[in-house]
């Protein structure tokens, strides 16, 4: 499913492109999906429809439309320090953006059935952490992925906050996906082709809502012999964190709080925002034409589109417009390359190599 919205030259244009179709709500909800170029999620070769509103596969590699994660993010409802369980986890995409709403103090896991992609999950959260000047705006709740079915989930692992699952649910497991859910959590999940919210509201009592029609593929059901015992997944244990870890994550944060308020005092934006692109708009005229009510003749406004020559000229002129604003821009990036601010204030602290690698996460950039 997909194609509700224009297609984007751009993550930032994609982003655009879904806030005016009203996917994307929430400030929180576009920032995450700034913070991560999708494209980057995109096998060497299929990156030019990345921006696309479409699903995409390759073999066991999957993601869903920008639309679909878009309604699911805003749906989930996330707040920071909450627990996440990603059920389908893929290529950790929804994932990577959870994390940056929830913060360092969250839960994230993922289950996913093939290997071959949580291998390419990590992959895609290494290169995140270590080469994207995103991961230095926000704290990072990075997420752990393990192989299995998700339908063969241990009966004793805890309970979570919020859950999606990225496959078609059946009714005969919608009690199994609600049980893993805290009282007062939320489910998304597809069922009987609704991407549906369920909130746990007590013990034994929960609220759904149809968010949308969608169509998934359905849970995948392994069929073994009742001889054979299934082998469970276990989900990756909530620890609490080492408390050297948390001094990376203390550190970086007065260091980001102090970098921006810098920032703002010399009047300078702490994170320059994405340059917007004008839409063409296409102009139209009203002439009067008249309709007949009854046995009365009624004079009535029409929209038409201007004259095909003015339309050209028109077209003309904002590409020309366009070009400009493009050079310009061009131009300035050119004179005002982006900086990090945060790694270059972590750099010039009098600390020794070995610390200042650390607080970077040993990042390659």
């Amino acid at each position: 499913m997909g194609g509700a919205v224009s297609a984007g030259e751009d993550n930032d244009d994609l982003i655009d492109n879904l806030k005016e179709a009203q996917y994307i709500r929430s400030e929180r909800v576009e920032q995450a999906f700034r913070a991560i170029d999708r494209g980057d999620y995109y096998l060497d070769g299929y990156r030019d429809t990345a921006y696309k509103d479409l699903a995409w596969k390759h073999g066991n590699i999957h993601l869903s439309a920008p639309c679909i994660y878009s309604e699911v993010m805003e749906a989930l409802m996330l707040q920071q320090g909450l627990s996440f369980l990603n059920l389908g986890s893929g290529t950790g995409y929804l994932s990577t953006m959870v994390g940056l709403i929830i913060g360092p103090f969250g839960v994230n896991h993922g289950v996913e059935l093939h290997k071959d992609v949580v291998e390419y999950a990590r992959e895609r959260l290494d290169d995140f952490v270590k080469t994207s000047d995103s991961f230095d705006r926000f704290e990072l709740c990075e997420p752990q992925f393990v192989v299995g079915n998700c339908l063969d989930i241990s009966s004793d692992s805890h309970q979570y906050d919020r859950i999606y699952c990225g496959a078609g649910v059946q009714k005969a497991h919608e009690n199994y996906m609600k049980i893993m859910l805290k009282v007062g959590g939320i489910l998304v999940m597809p069922v009987e082709d609704q991407l549906t919210q369920i909130t746990r509201t007590g013990q034994s009592s929960w609220e759904s809502k149809n968010i949308l029609p969608v169509s998934f593929t359905p849970l995948v059901q392994q069929s073994r012999p009742d001889a054979i015992k299934r082998d469970t997944v276990d989900l990756p244990p909530v620890s609490v964190r080492s408390l050297q870890d948390l001094s990376r994550i203390y550190v970086r944060r007065t260091l980001r709080f102090l970098t921006n308020e810098e920032s703002r005092c010399r009047g300078l934006p702490a994170h320059k925002p994405p340059q917007k692109r004008k839409r063409r708009r296409c102009r139209q005229r009203c002439i009067n034409t008249y309709v007949f009510v009854g046995n009365q003749l009624i004079p009535q406004p029409v929209e038409s589109e201007e004259d095909e020559c003015i339309e050209e000229e028109l077209k003309d002129k904002e590409e020309e417009k366009e070009k400009e604003e493009e050079d310009a821009t061009e131009t300035l990036k050119a004179e005002e390359p982006q900086v990090n601010l945060l790694r270059d204030r972590i750099l010039s602290l009098p600390l020794p190599e070995s610390l200042k690698t650390y607080l970077l996460y040993y990042r390659e950039k």
